[in-house]
């Protein structure tokens, strides 16, 4: 007959057993990062390892959370070959991390433990600021048609064949990539594409390349600046479109222009301000948009309503925690820690926001090493409180242990109270 356990050695070994725990991830932390660590540098940034108790708020967020977006991040980082993961030393540094993943879910201690076995902080801002710059986005959400109507005229187009990356290779690109996208002529010769101008006149008109129509061309512009949109049909079907690829030619930011030329404020400046003005100014909006020579192409995804946009990692982003940066610095799956005061609950910057966030997708616009464009999810309310994200913010990116971030500081950031040093690292500057 089995002897009774008493109370206190329950207790006991429920102790012991989340301190074996707690020794074992520290284990394989630091068996993982045995080796000699690569040196990590971010062009154009200036980089300062520093201790996790000068994270504001760290030991408040919803790591959970984090850890779930981070959790979808490491299937794509997971399938990277070694060729690859050799060429980028932060990709490198992401796989070994994402293999210590452990299965299930995880409460809020179990993630920041995780987070901290296998990552250090190190703040990064670029050469010439103290922070970095933070924007919203979301999914745009309108009506549409399958076909033409009275009401419905204005086409979303998927890429066409002739759309080709310099070489006559056919892939979806970003702006940002740097690849040379363009107009196959023949096999091999590739020609600047149409731009705006020529496919809102029909350039590329009865091809058979229309998606859908919807009634608007400023919610086809936005649409594009999003790059995903819930379409409703009059069926009452959900039509899911998702970015495939661009035209090849720059993003024009019309905001700027209209605070260029006095016609908006700075302060004032959002989408929702962009998209009045082009409303009630319908023939001048036509001639900003238009500046914006950049057109973007989408496909339709058959993604359920209840189910993410998927971002350019390949992943669907999570709401509230996907983060949209600039991909020829850093690598999609980065965690990023991020410290700013928020238009989020009204229409001045007072919510505090102190949140992990994962880097999954990037954008003609995102350009820099402290630069985040943040998810916020779908619809016309959600797109206005993301309209309005235009602020500083402090940037922590957790680097993985496998890696060592060469401190490179050249101006000065935000003098560090003295608990706030980390053990001093090297670290430079040449993309991840």
């Amino acid at each position: 007959m089995p002897v009774p356990r008493s109370p206190h050695r329950a207790k006991l070994s429920a102790a012991l057993g989340r301190a074996f725990a707690a020794l074992s991830l520290c284990l394989i932390a630091t068996t993982a990062h045995a080796e000699k660590p690569r040196a990590l540098t971010i062009r154009d940034a200036q980089l300062e390892p520093i201790a996790w108790n000068a994270l504001d708020g760290w030991s408040d967020d919803n790591q959970a959370a984090a850890y779930a977006a981070f959790a979808e991040s490491c299937k794509a980082i997971l399938r990277a070959d070694r060729k690859a993961r050799h060429a980028r030393p932060m990709l490198d540094g992401l796989y070994h991390a994402c293999m210590h993943l452990r299965g299930g879910k995880v409460d809020d201690t179990q993630a920041r433990a995780y987070f901290e076995a296998n990552f250090r902080p190190v703040r990064i801002a670029p050469l010439d600021a103290n922070q970095g710059f933070l924007t919203g986005y979301y999914e745009a959400v309108f009506e549409g048609s399958r076909v033409a109507t009275a009401d419905f005229t204005v086409p979303m187009y998927r890429a066409p064949a002739s759309l080709a990356v310099a070489g006559g290779k056919r892939v979806a690109q970003f702006p940002s990539s740097g690849a040379k996208v363009g107009r196959l002529v023949g096999k091999r010769k590739v020609v600047p594409f149409y731009d705006r101008t020529s496919i809102e006149e029909g350039a590329l008109a009865g091809r058979g390349l229309e998606i859908c129509y919807v009634k608007s061309p400023v919610d086809a512009f936005f649409a594009q600046i999003q790059g995903s949109a819930r379409v409703r049909l009059p069926d009452g079907h959900l039509l899911r479109l998702n970015y495939d690829a661009h035209n090849g030619l720059p993003y024009y930011p019309v905001g700027r222009d209209l605070i260029d030329r006095g016609i908006i404020d700075k302060e004032a400046m959002s989408m929702d301000r962009i998209r009045d003005w082009m409303n009630a100014n319908p023939d001048e909006g036509k001639a900003l948009r238009r500046k914006n020579r950049s057109f973007v192409f989408f496909r339709e995804t058959g993604l359920a309503e209840h189910e993410e946009p998927v971002g350019a990692q390949g992943v669907p982003l999570t709401t509230g925690r996907s983060i949209a940066v600039d991909k020829n610095r850093h690598v999609y799956g980065t965690p990023f820690w991020i410290e700013a005061e928020l238009p989020i609950e009204s229409e001045k910057p007072e919510t505090r926001f102190r949140r992990l966030m994962i880097a999954q997708d990037t954008g003609s616009a995102i350009v820099g090493p402290a630069r985040a464009d943040i998810y916020f999810g779908a619809g016309e309310d959600i797109g206005s409180v993301a309209g309005r994200i235009k602020q500083n913010g402090r940037f922590v990116m957790l680097v993985p242990r496998a890696l060592a971030p060469v401190a490179t500081v050249h101006v000065p950031l935000p003098r560090a109270r003295p608990d706030d040093i980390a053990p001093a690292t090297p670290v430079s500057t040449t993309t991840p």
